[in-house]
C-alpha cells in the first residue's frame, strides 16, 4: 500500500510541474497528497471522493490509477511510460479542481470523508438529556472554583497568550526572521562545523513556529517547520547523517515557506516534492 501511496503522489507532483500554481493551489496539491498519504483505507476514500462533487473529476481518475496498481501485475520495465501517461492524464482534472477550489473549500470536501466521525463530534440534538439534581448539596462551596478551573483560567489568560497575539500580529516577521541564520547553519552542517546547543535552539524555534502557524491555519507552512525541526532532531541524536540530499531537502523546505509566507508568484513544485522526499525518509527513523 505504501508503493501505491508513493505511486499516485508522485503523479499528482507531476501534474502539478505541468501547471503554473499559486500559493494557495500549490496547497491544495499539498492538502490532497497529505489525505492520500494519511488515509487508511485508500480504496474505499477515493470511492468516496468520486462522490463529493469538488472532488469527483479528479477522484475518477486517481481511482482508476488505483485499480490499476492493485488489479495488475506491474511490470517495471514498463512502469516509467505508464507513470508519464497517468500523470498526463490528470493534468486537465487536477486543474479544474484547482481553479474551482481554496485550500478552505478544499478542506471542507476532504472532511465530508468521514461524516461518522463529524456526525458523532455534533452535540446530541435529538437526545433528552437527564440529571438528577436532587442531591445537589447547596451551598457556598459551590461559588468556590476548583483547583482545575483557576489552572485553566490562568492558561487562558496567562501572558503567553499575549506573546502569541504579537507573534500573530508580525507573522511574515517572525516567521522570516530565522530563515537566514538556519541556512548558513545548514551550509555550516554540510561541512562538519557546527555545535549542538546551535541546533537545539533551532529546533525549539521551528517547532514552536510551527505550531503557531498551524494553530492560525497556515498547514504547509507548519509541516515545513515540523519536517525541519524532526530532521534536526535526529541529526542531533545522531540517528541521521546530514549528507547532502538531507542538507538539500531541509533547505527545500525553508524555500518554500519563504515562497508562501511572502506570496511568491513562482513555481515552487520541485522543493515541495523535496520536501515530501525528507519527510518520507525521517518517518522511517524511529
Amino acid at each position: 500500500m505504501e508503493f501505491i501511496k508513493q505511486y499516485i503522489t508522485q503523479t499528482i507532483s507531476a501534474a502539478a510541474n505541468s501547471l503554473r500554481l499559486s500559493t494557495h493551489q500549490i496547497e491544495i496539491v499539498a492538502l490532497l497528497k497529505d489525505a492520500i498519504i494519511k488515509s487508511g483505507d485508500l480504496g474505499n476514500d477515493l470511492i468516496k471522493m468520486k462522490k463529493i462533487t469538488e472532488l469527483s473529476t479528479l477522484a475518477i481518475k486517481l481511482n482508476e490509477i488505483y485499480n490499476f496498481l492493485t488489479h495488475n501485475t506491474i511490470d517495471f520495465f514498463k512502469v516509467s511510460d505508464q507513470f508519464k501517461d497517468h500523470s498526463r492524464n490528470l493534468i486537465k482534472d487536477l486543474n479544474h479542481l484547482l481553479d474551482t477550489t481554496t485550500p478552505l473549500s478544499f478542506k471542507n470536501a476532504l472532511e465530508k470523508l468521514n461524516p461518522i466521525a463529524e456526525e458523532e463530534a455534533k452535540p446530541a440534538a435529538n437526545h433528552e438529556i437527564k440529571i438528577d439534581l436532587s442531591k445537589r448539596k447547596v451551598d457556598d462551596e459551590i461559588f468556590i472554583k476548583p483547583e482545575t478551573e483557576k489552572i485553566k483560567e490562568k492558561i487562558i489568560l496567562d501572558d503567553e497568550n499575549d506573546n502569541e497575539e504579537l507573534f500573530i500580529q508580525n507573522f511574515e516577521t517572525n516567521i522570516l526572521r530565522p530563515i537566514k541564520p538556519l541556512d548558513q547553519m545548514l551550509k555550516n552542517l554540510s561541512n562538519a562545523d557546527f555545535d549542538y546547543e546551535e541546533i537545539s535552539s533551532f529546533i525549539k524555534i521551528m517547532s514552536d513556529n510551527g505550531r503557531l502557524s498551524k494553530k492560525i491555519g497556515f498547514e504547509i507552512i507548519s509541516d515545513m517547520h515540523e519536517t525541519i525541526a524532526q530532521t534536526l532532531t535526529f541529526i542531533k541524536n545522531r540517528k541521521l547523517m546530514p549528507g547532502k540530499e538531507i542538507i538539500e531537502g531541509l533547505r527545500a523546505c525553508l524555500i518554500v515557506i519563504v515562497a508562501v509566507v511572502k506570496g511568491k508568484e513562482v513555481d515552487i513544485t520541485n522543493y515541495l516534492n523535496r520536501a515530501d522526499e525528507l519527510q518520507q525518509k525521517i518517518s522511517k527513523i524511529k
